[in-house]
């Protein structure tokens, strides 16, 4: 890998980052670039959370130079972008919000870079002198089973599929984020290496950091 992409990737991170701490925090600039009327606090959070995941598996695959387990973070990109970015585009034309037209266009950059990403890092082979412990695969399977379920009443907008009010909107937005987790982890199941399954640990890890205190704070 030339240093020039290894730095992009970084960079890929570090804005990742910076929006999970910005949708966290809800600042305005933030909340008002965000096309989906009816986001509630909690809401924003749970996209920082999605953000905060995706930059750390990222770093983890860069950091550490497993480049092929890039190619479940790819995957991971696209099956969520392809629909958000078609549901977007369905939204605008049904409804008066110019900026779902924006969000559906970024989304498909974001296929593009997936895609490409996809295709050049699944080429490069894992290492496979650390086999992965039978209780992650197990976890695996576990979390795929539970997101597959979860999503598919999202995307079906089943009422209170999740533990706080969304908009019918949302819920099919988060349903197919919950679907493109679900294929990294099966990913991994697919792929047994520490090279993915580091990726994809330390992106749960992140995501429930930035979940635990709010929820904790909810439960009376």
């Amino acid at each position: 890998m030339s240093r020039n992409f290894r730095a992009i990737l970084f960079l890929i991170c570090a804005v990742q980052t910076f929006f999970a701490v910005a949708f966290f925090f809800q600042w305005p600039w933030a909340v008002s670039l965000w096309p989906y009327p009816g986001t509630t606090p909690l809401t924003f959070i749970f996209v920082a959370s999605i953000f905060a995941a995706a930059a750390a598996s990222t770093f983890w695959a860069t950091a550490s130079q497993n480049y092929g387990a890039l190619a479940g973070i790819a995957l991971d990109y696209v099956i969520i972008l392809v629909p958000v970015s078609i549901y977007s585009f369905q939204l605008a034309a049904s409804g008066d919000n110019p900026r779902l037209i924006l969000y559906g266009f970024l989304c498909l950059l974001g296929v593009l870079f997936g895609l490409g990403l996809l295709r050049w890092s699944i080429r490069i082979p894992l290492d496979q002198t650390r086999p992965v412990p039978v209780l992650v695969r197990g976890s695996f399977v576990f979390f795929t089973i539970a997101l597959v379920i979860v999503s598919t009443r999202l995307i079906l907008q089943v009422p209170n599929a999740i533990p706080w009010t969304i908009t019918p909107e949302l819920s099919v937005l988060i349903g197919w984020m919950f679907v493109g987790a679900a294929a990294y982890f099966v990913y991994g199941f697919m792929r047994p290496s520490w090279a993915n399954a580091g990726g994809q640990l330390a992106g749960f890890l992140a995501y429930d950091l930035v979940l635990i205190m709010p929820f904790l704070q909810r439960l009376p």
